[in-house]
């Protein structure tokens, strides 16, 4: 498996994390990335986004093998969207707890599946959390702060409007984490919700709400920066509604993991611009 790189400002986020690093995880049928992801509120997003690229898969429009992509849940601490909470959420010996347990599910390739509990740490340490994460899996990994970072880089997107679930202020910390990896930030809106398991109880009208209500007229895309939220199955109706690309924590933190496989973009338009590019 070669190593992933990626033009552009931010780089060195993922390149630099996998330098080295060499695969000793089991041979797997098929290729798989494995999600470390924090407590239980939208755990089964991922499955469904499995079945989505399976079928791409089956009809030709995805990679010559449908992708695994296995979950194992980290020790979230308290469940707070405050930064000494997730500080705490997102500390090496957290991650590294679980790593065992994705290598014998065949994981090649590992994401922390977790926004608020990387971006916390700034973008340096956001990076220094994906070096750890990978130098103890012995894998190429990555979080869902650079998945987003990349995935606006892969659209080709300048200026974006942040809809978070979050209060204001962690809210600030995903939009310092977008300007330092060279994006402009047209517009945030945080929604003022503390725990994970709230977020988890939204639907359809309360992700497209917030769709709506964080959209600005002068980004070309609209993120919705928490795992912790339902979208993959709400991800084409949102772009049709808004007229342009929406990215969420768990959209594109599977990209993201599909990008290290170097396993290609699966042309699957029910998931939105980021896996219908040109053809």
């Amino acid at each position: 498996m070669a190593e992933a790189t990626t033009p552009g400002p931010v780089t060195d986020a993922v390149t630099d994390s996998v330098a080295g690093a060499t695969s000793d995880a089991p041979v797997s049928v098929a290729p798989t990335v494995g999600f470390l992801y924090p407590g239980h509120s939208a755990e089964d997003d991922y499955p469904r986004l499995e079945a989505v690229l399976a079928g791409a898969a089956a009809r030709g429009a995805g990679g010559s093998a449908a992708v695994r992509l296995p979950l194992v849940h980290t020790d979230i601490g308290e469940d707070a969207h405050r930064v000494d909470a997730l500080l705490e959420m997102g500390s090496a010996g957290r991650l590294a707890a679980r790593v065992a347990d994705l290598k014998a599910l065949g994981a090649q390739a590992v994401v922390w599946a977790c926004t608020s509990a990387s971006f916390v740490f700034g973008r340096d340490g956001a990076q220094q959390q994906v070096r750890e994460l990978s130098a103890v899996a012995g894998l190429p990994a990555s979080s869902t702060s650079f998945a987003f970072a990349h995935a606006i880089q892969a659209l080709g997107v300048d200026r974006v409007a942040v809809a978070a679930t979050y209060p204001e202020d962690v809210a600030e910390l995903f939009t310092a984490f977008l300007k330092a990896s060279g994006t402009e930030v047209v517009a945030m809106r945080g929604s003022g919700i503390i725990t994970a398991a709230e977020v988890g109880t939204w639907g359809r009208e309360e992700v497209l709400a917030l769709a709506r209500a964080g959209d600005h007229p002068e980004a070309g895309a609209v993120l919705l920066p928490d795992t912790a939220l339902h979208t993959a199955a709400y991800l084409a109706e949102a772009e049709a509604e808004l007229g342009k690309p929406v990215l969420t924590a768990n959209q594109v933190t599977v990209w993201e993991g599909l990008r290290l496989l170097e396993y290609g973009t699966p042309y699957c338009p029910e998931l939105g611009a980021l896996f219908a590019p040109p053809r």
